[in-house]
């Protein structure tokens, strides 16, 4: 990279690369959790995970919306030399510094199926699902400016691309890059 080049990662390919593996060990513990009877019983456990199932998706898919916003309505152009991150290195970052969490939230929502059955695997898949809805919600954001939105590597902390030390957004055309709006797998 030249001088003044920064490696820059698409945003709505950071949110999204949290949704997969966040919904299938999900309703996998909740699956598991289903059979375990627990101490409030089945059917309990499994209605009150599907009411935080609904609240779980709604607080991860609307969190932060104003903060995403204000950096996408500030967002300057990427410059030639800016190196553009290929989507599948930027899941694979996420995913790998994000292991050992994903892991330990999953141990934690099959254990919690004893208390509560299946709840506990339903707030994980619930997580899953508000990151693609958040995801969903950039995508038609970047359709409706005609614009990608990009963030530098070195500002993205532990995988937020909204966190305290991104101080902007970088744009470029819809056709850069090798992922959809919303952060899908482009179709060839």
């Amino acid at each position: 990279m030249g001088r003044g080049a920064q490696s820059l990662a698409r945003v709505a390919v950071i949110v999204r690369a949290g949704a997969a593996p966040l919904w299938w060990p999900g309703l996998l513990a909740a699956g598991i959790g289903a059979l375990v009877p627990g101490l409030t019983g089945r059917r309990i456990g499994l209605l009150s995970g599907a009411a935080l199932f609904l609240v779980t998706a709604a607080v991860v898919a609307f969190a932060r919306g104003g903060r995403y916003a204000e950096l996408a309505d500030g967002a300057t152009r990427a410059g030639r030399s800016d190196f553009l991150q290929d989507r599948a290195v930027t899941v694979r970052n996420w995913r790998r510094g994000h292991r050992w969490w994903l892991l330990g939230a999953f141990l934690v929502a099959v254990a919690g199926s004893f208390l509560l059955p299946g709840a506990g695997g339903l707030v994980l898949a619930g997580a899953g699902a508000g990151l693609w809805l958040k995801a969903v919600r950039i995508g038609r954001r970047e359709e409706r400016d005609d614009a990608l939105y990009w963030v530098r590597t070195d500002w993205v902390e532990r995988g937020r691309p909204a966190g305290k030390q991104v101080k902007g957004y970088r744009s470029t055309g819809p056709m850069a890059g090798d992922a959809a709006p919303g952060g899908a797998r482009r179709r060839r």
